[in-house]
């Protein structure tokens, strides 16, 4: 077969062969889109008291420019700028005419700046100045704080309108929760950040709730959970997984009492290990390990009975934190074992927010809760568009149908 025979077919997952490279291509062009309509809109209120004589606004807006593309350094972005539309006669016309995009502008500069930038800063850092030079050059610095106050206003708008969308047709299988804390800059105490994490039906995960709590109280946890009921979301997820510290656990209980529980042991073996002195920390982390990494409940159940002898008499507040959660430790031994690796920790919201405690630590100025919310919203979904599916996805039709798993095994012939 000749090579200009050769036709490369498209990814049926529909991602491209290198996907940061489009996330990072795709949050540029969000970014100079937004930078630009909050340039427009600063204009359009600088003239709003403006009026012609039938008494309509002299300037409105009159569609967009045709598109063009902006070479960077991780190729072309496709941007398009908005017009206006002086309505006044026999005065000299106002046109918008943006900074950011200057016209016939097809060459960023200083694009060998540009990936370190989106990649090691975040494009959504709030420090847009500096972000935006690195893009477009020195020009973008000279940004008013109106145009950046607008830039955050909407990640608030985008934040509000992702938490009152419809649930209604989607069907969660495990979920994760957690609540997080990060310091948004010069803010009086941490901020709290209560998440969701859901994988569907064909194992995708992605961001469910995501709100701001007080401290992980019993009323905030409630109060998300029923929030997302209300909005479409009946059907109880199978499993639930999350630190035995929550509040979320009696949330869950009364909003949907079928689900599953699944204790992280990520958090589990810290707090064991706490409550140990430090020279045999390493030794019972290695059996702790033994437990949680057993091929069947039962070799399991001896790994946990022989730490329980083995340190039960010294440090029996250590395994008093291990045994009051033995059944809820074990439970994913009732699911696929593809899963496991999955659905025995929280690391899917720990990881994620690794990032976002690292760029709201770098923001400049203050933050308020309300901006730190929606900031940490941005990176999430920023996030998440770069996380993998479960392994062994195909297996989530058994647990949907209540087909009995033991071991992480399908039992033949048999129902849940």
């Amino acid at each position: 077969m000749t090579k200009s025979t050769i036709t490369t077919l498209p990814d049926p997952h529909g991602f491209s062969a290198d996907p940061l490279t489009d996330i990072l291509r795709t949050g540029a062009r969000d970014l100079i889109q937004q930078a630009v309509e909050a340039e427009l809109s600063a204009l359009l209120d600088a003239h709003s008291g403006d009026l012609i004589g039938d008494g309509r606004a002299r300037l409105v807006r009159h569609g967009h420019l045709p598109e063009r593309e902006v070479m960077t350094g991780i190729g072309a972005v496709p941007v398009k700028v908005p017009r206006v539309r002086d309505r006044s006669d026999g005065v000299e016309k106002v046109r918008f005419t943006s900074t950011i995009l200057p016209p016939y502008l097809r060459k960023a500069k200083s694009i060998e700046e540009l990936l370190p930038w989106l990649y090691l800063k975040g494009i959504f850092t709030g420090d847009f100045q500096e972000a935006l030079a690195a893009l477009l050059g020195p020009n973008a610095a000279g940004l008013s704080s109106t145009t950046i106050s607008r830039l955050k206003a909407n990640w608030w708008d985008e934040y509000d309108r992702w938490q009152r969308r419809d649930l209604s047709t989607r069907r969660f299988v495990c979920i994760w929760a957690d609540g997080v804390y990060f310091r948004p800059r010069m803010a009086e105490e941490k901020q709290c950040v209560l998440v969701l994490i859901g994988a569907g039906e064909w194992g995708r995960k992605e961001i469910i709730g995501l709100a701001d709590g007080y401290r992980e109280s019993t009323q905030s946890w409630p109060e998300l959970l029923l929030d997302l009921q209300r909005r479409g979301l009946t059907h109880a997820p199978d499993l639930a997984i999350g630190d035995g510290a929550l509040g979320f656990w009696n949330a869950l209980r009364e909003v949907f009492g079928a689900t599953k529980e699944q204790r992280c042991w990520f958090h589990k073996t810290g707090n064991i290990l706490n409550a140990m002195p430090k020279s045999v920390q390493a030794k019972a982390k290695g059996h702790l390990h033994d437990t949680w990494q057993a091929e069947t409940r039962v070799d399991a159940e001896v790994a946990f009975d022989f730490f329980v002898a083995s340190y039960g008499v010294k440090y029996d507040k250590a395994v008093g934190k291990l045994t009051k959660d033995r059944n809820v430790l074990l439970a994913f031994y009732d699911f696929p074992a593809e899963h496991w690796k999955h659905i025995r920790t929280t690391n899917p919201i720990e990881s994620t927010f690794a990032t976002v405690r690292h760029r709201t630590g770098k923001t400049k100025g203050c933050l308020s809760r309300k901006m730190g919310l929606a900031m940490a919203f941005k990176l999430m979904m920023s996030a998440q568009l770069k996380w993998r599916k479960l392994d062994g996805a195909n297996r989530m039709p058994e647990i949907i149908q209540g087909i009995a798993i033991k071991d992480g095994i399908k039992q033949l012939n048999q129902a849940a």
